[in-house]
């Protein structure tokens, strides 16, 4: 009988015996409850900053004490309920990008994941006393390279691991509109390419760098794909939405159920970067060119056009989490509309982990 196990991801001195990591989705669908969940099962769970302080009474008027009060809050939660790997997602793009990586480090986070823009100064707020690893999120052999080499030159740092995240992602996307379904643009074709670059780069830092797959990984003979093109793990998001543990409102859940192929869209975000999402009436209403009345008392994201655009996508993606999709919407991956059924974390990662199996031990028995 063949005998197969998940491999296991180290990234540094950590050591996840699942090679999943949970992907952050913000505005409050992965927290504390999501993130140690994944976190006990052996995987590396995953806190999303992004909007982290909205449900805080002073949001309005105290926007950067909120966020980092309420990030406070959710990495000790998080530290109670689970002994696992734990790290945090924090958008470059956000305003008070800087003060979310302190926060987060003095916290003592495993691994800060920077994406949404280039982090090319990320180690300048590492103290040299502190653990956390850092990580980026690219798209791109050639942004691999970029920020190694200019980590390296300028902190003697280099990156602990890199997610490659492919345009079947959801949420926003850094790429362009007509680059999503470009062959040249898939992640099966990033990968090679990433893990290549890497390689070269490894001999110049002198140590190893993982590459973690991202976007649009559904199922465990997707794991097994990309761990074969030389990935040393996943990152999987829009699974981990149709748990039980997932912070979301079950609303919000089932909107990812009740979807179909067709509903799961391109959209323009006021950030100026297009994103993936499920149709419903609040974005029927902004496409027929309604405008969605609001009041912007902060400027959370630096690339939003807040000024013209016809809705705030903050609280647009905060009521959504609340369960009022009639004044918001879901981020949603490119695969959403195959959850059929909410389950608890537990058993998603028993299926993910037989699915990985299944297929390894199929194409051992093909090659003989």
């Amino acid at each position: 009988m063949i005998r197969v196990v998940f491999p296991k991801l180290r990234i540094g001195d950590l050591l996840a015996s699942v090679p999943i990591i949970q992907g952050g989705m913000g505005v409050g669908i992965s927290l504390s409850g999501l993130s140690s969940a994944v976190a006990n099962q052996g995987g590396i769970g995953v806190i999303a900053v992004a909007g982290i302080g909205m449900s805080e009474a002073d949001s309005l008027k105290n926007y950067v004490e909120a966020n980092i009060r309420a990030l406070r809050q959710e990495i000790q939660k998080a530290r109670k309920l689970t002994k696992g790997i734990l790290g945090v997602n924090i958008m470059v793009a956000l305003s008070n990008f800087s003060e979310m990586v302190t926060v987060a480090i003095e916290e003592g986070i495993d691994i800060i994941f920077a994406g949404a823009g280039l982090p090319l100064n990320l180690p300048s707020l590492l103290n040299t006393s502190m653990k956390t690893k850092l990580v980026p999120i690219i798209s791109s052999a050639r942004a691999a390279n970029l920020i190694t080499r200019r980590w390296f030159e300028r902190y003697h740092y280099k990156p602990d691991a890199f997610v490659v995240e492919g345009p079947k992602a959801g949420g926003h996307l850094g790429f362009k509109p007509d680059q999503l379904t470009d062959p040249a643009y898939q992640l099966e074709k990033l990968i090679p390419e990433v893990v290549q670059e890497v390689t070269e780069l490894e001999k110049v830092v002198e140590s190893k760098i993982p590459v973690i797959a991202a976007g649009g990984v559904y199922t465990g003979e997707d794991i097994h794909k990309y761990l074969s093109m030389g990935a040393s793990g996943v990152q999987m998001a829009t699974r981990f939405v149709a748990t039980d543990e997932c912070d979301a409102s079950d609303v919000f859940k089932q909107a990812y159920i009740q979807s179909k192929k067709e509903d799961i869209i391109i959209i323009k975000s006021p950030v100026g970067l297009p994103g993936r999402a499920i149709r419903n009436s609040f974005i029927n209403d902004v496409e027929a060119g309604e405008k969605k009345p609001f009041a912007c008392p902060y400027h959370c994201i630096i690339t939003c056009d807040f000024k013209k655009s016809p809705y705030c996508i903050a609280s647009a993606l905060m009521h959504a989490k609340r369960g009022n999709l009639k004044h918001g919407f879901a981020f949603s991956g490119s695969n959403a509309y195959r959850i059929k059924n909410i389950v608890p974390v537990k058993k998603l990662m028993e299926e993910l982990r037989e699915g990985y199996e299944q297929t390894n031990i199929e194409e051992v028995e093909s090659s003989r």
